[in-house]
């Protein structure tokens, strides 16, 4: 395929940008999704894919107020703007030179991510918010963040096969963290889908005591928390960055203080939504770590090729 080469060029200068891009977006769909939910917009758009039946956009209607068609609607076009971030991200993989295919296949999880949350949500607003889908909707958007920090790790890398830079023991322990952090982000969905927080007024609530639940994402916390305090007292006895290590010690501090004032307080909407960012950022800095503790050293020829593209792109501009 020939294509202009300043769009080529465009897509090189801005790759990097693109991958961190696609980060945020990732991760604020979650957080405008919780805006949704807070606010009891769930059905503001009751169907899908249009708003209304024979309308894409939010009309007047005698049920449904305005504001709860605009706020899911909106959620709905933001769903849009993270499709056209991750496509020009597979655009940049696609074109780049020497095209990388662990990059390729990075860029493409993201958009297909996007295709498939909006077939998840979709699901979720026919089924009547359902608290599984909705968990589901969240719980996707937490792995496309995982996966979009490792395409802009995989952008200063090269494609070797990843060397840890720790002993096999401590990558199985952030092995096991990532899974805890799954099963706390898990529990942290069924807290919300038993709460008061429903999405929308009519929504069944998941049958099971809230404060069980709580507990249940508190002593996941505790865990992961330990199994980060271990793995901190056993990195520093090898050459790997510090910065990701408190980055992510941060994050959780911030994310557990947050989740014990939301308790004590009632769940007031607001700390809803900056919990969920929370997460999303939790999400983000453990991946830095992971990334942080494996290496994938640029082969020679590989930096020549890159060299010569470079230059070759610069030519055209």
């Amino acid at each position: 395929m020939s294509v202009p080469p300043w769009f080529t060029t465009f897509l090189s200068t801005f790759q990097r940008a693109f991958a961190i891009a696609v980060v945020v977006a990732q991760g604020g769909i979650a957080v405008t999704g919780s805006i949704v939910r807070v606010t009891g917009s769930g059905l503001g758009c009751p169907t899908w894919p249009q708003c209304f039946e024979g309308s894409i956009v939010p009309v007047e209607h005698p049920e449904v107020a305005s504001l709860h068609q605009w706020v899911e609607f909106g959620n709905r076009t933001l769903t849009g703007v993270v499709g056209v971030i991750a496509a020009l991200c597979v655009l940049a993989a696609w074109f780049g030179r020497p095209r990388r295919k662990r990059v390729v296949v990075l860029a493409l999880v993201q958009f297909g991510g996007v295709v498939l949350q909006a077939v998840i949500g979709g699901f979720t607003v026919l089924t009547g918010l359902l608290w599984w889908t909705v968990s589901v909707h969240f719980l996707v958007s937490m792995a496309l963040v995982w996966f979009a920090v490792l395409l802009v790790a995989a952008l200063g890398e090269g494609d070797e096969p990843a060397r840890p830079r720790v002993p096999r023991g401590l990558l199985a322990l952030q092995v096991v963290q990532a899974a805890a952090l799954g099963a706390l982000l898990l529990a942290g969905t069924f807290v919300t889908a038993a709460g008061p927080h429903a999405g929308d007024a009519a929504t069944p609530r998941l049958d099971a005591p809230v404060d069980t639940l709580a507990q249940l994402h508190a002593d996941l916390l505790f865990l992961f928390l330990g199994m980060l305090i271990a793995l901190g007292f056993a990195l520093r006895a090898h050459p790997v960055p510090r910065r990701p290590y408190w980055a992510l010690v941060a994050v959780v501090l911030g994310q557990g203080t947050l989740g014990m004032v939301q308790y004590w307080t009632g769940v007031p909407e607001v700390l809803v939504s900056l919990h969920v960012l929370g997460a999303g950022a939790v999400v983000v800095a453990t991946a830095a770590l992971w990334v942080s503790t494996r290496e994938r050293p640029q082969r020679e020829d590989e930096g020549l090729r890159s060299h010569t593209a470079g230059s070759s792109v610069a030519s055209h501009v």
